[in-house]
C-alpha cells in the first residue's frame, strides 16, 4: 500500500511543471498584451491628426515587450526536473504570474493614455 501512495505522489508531482506553467502564461499574456496593444493603438490611430506616437507605440511592443517576456519566462527555464515540480514554489510562482498579469494589461493601457498625455505637446 505504500509503495502504491509513494508511486502516485510521484505521479503527481512530475505532473507538476512550474517552467510549462510559466510558459504558458507568457504566451496568454503577450497574447492579451497584443490584443489591447492593438486595439488601443489603432483606436487611437483612427483619431489621432498624423502623429507617430501611436506608431512608436507599436514598435515597443516588439522591441521591449516580447524579449523582456522571453527573459522573465528563462529564470522558470533555468529549473531542473527536481525544482520545476517543487510545490514550494508556489508562491514564487503565484507573485511571478500575477506580475506578468499586471504588466499585459497595465502596459497597454499606460503606454496608450501616456502617449495621449503627451501627444497635445506635440
Amino acid at each position: 500500500m505504500n509503495k502504491a501512495l509513494e508511486q502516485t505522489q510521484e505521479r503527481s508531482s512530475l505532473k507538476l511543471d512550474w517552467r510549462r506553467k510559466i510558459s504558458d502564461h507568457v504566451a496568454y499574456g503577450l497574447l492579451v498584451y497584443t490584443g489591447l496593444h492593438i486595439f488601443l493603438t489603432m483606436t487611437q490611430l483612427k483619431s489621432a491628426s498624423g502623429t507617430v506616437l501611436p506608431y512608436f507605440a507599436l514598435v515597443v511592443l516588439v522591441a521591449a515587450i516580447i524579449p523582456a517576456c522571453r527573459l522573465f519566462e528563462m529564470r522558470w527555464d533555468r529549473l531542473s526536473d527536481a525544482e520545476a515540480a517543487d510545490p514550494a514554489l508556489a508562491p514564487a510562482f503565484r507573485r511571478e504570474v500575477v506580475l506578468l498579469w499586471l504588466a499585459a494589461i497595465g502596459l497597454p493601457l499606460t503606454i496608450t493614455f501616456g502617449f495621449l498625455a503627451i501627444a497635445p505637446l506635440f
